[in-house]
């Protein structure tokens, strides 16, 4: 799942300015993110009209980026939508550019910052897991990748910061490298890290549309 954060409201009142506008959350990430389900969503509604802010309206998208979903059930919210010139958006950056598509004439302003493709570990709580790298390299490395694990992407390490298994930019970090090797080493094939990986290829991230 994409994984995001809420701005802050300061953040959002200084891009949004006066309303009135209309809210947008989504049926999915956002929702077990709790950054843009409905809960979330009325209760930014909610801020917003104690501070004197319209809301015309609002829509849980399910989900938020899936375009022809989006035109359906957007289309019974037009009484809504006519009455703003401005639409909060809290979803993923897919999820708001999808919006983006529909009104272009309006503005789209984002109420959710987009971090992470990850799992939940936790209630509340989440993980990196995946960049979208276009190139997944997971079987050479036991399971585990360290282009979104490694804070500095090492196809070859660890590096000279790992010390008792944690990485050097936070105490609280493992270092996936001693996990890549510690698993390594359970199943035996620790022969694979002999192996020096080349650069990482990123022109493989660069697929902007595919077709199936």
């Amino acid at each position: 799942m994409i994984i995001t954060k809420q701005k802050n409201i300061e953040q959002i009142l200084q891009i949004l300015g006066t309303g009135p506008v209309f809210l947008v959350g989504c049926s999915e990430c956002a929702t077990l993110c709790h950054t843009g389900g409905k809960y979330e969503i009325l209760a930014m509604k909610k801020t917003l009209e104690q501070r004197n802010i319209p809301v015309s309206g609002y829509v849980i998208l399910d989900p938020a980026c899936h375009l022809q979903n989006d035109k359906r059930m957007l289309k019974d919210y037009g009484k809504e939508l006519d009455k703003t010139m401005k639409i909060l958006v809290f979803s993923c950056g897919n999820g708001a550019q999808t919006v983006a598509e529909i009104f272009s004439e309006k503005e789209i302003i984002t109420g959710n910052d987009t971090l992470f493709l990850g799992e939940i570990s936790h209630a509340n709580e989440f993980n990196k897991r995946c960049m979208l790298c276009g190139e997944c390299l997971l079987d050479l490395f036991g399971g585990l990748c360290p282009v979104s694990q490694c804070p500095k992407s090492m196809l070859n390490g660890p590096c000279g910061g790992s010390s008792d298994g944690k990485c050097e930019v936070g105490s609280q970090l493992e270092c996936v490298w001693d996990r890549i090797y510690q698993g390594l080493k359970k199943q035996g094939n620790l022969k694979a890290l002999s192996i020096i990986q080349k650069p990482k290829d990123w022109s493989k991230a660069g697929e902007l549309k595919r077709r199936i």
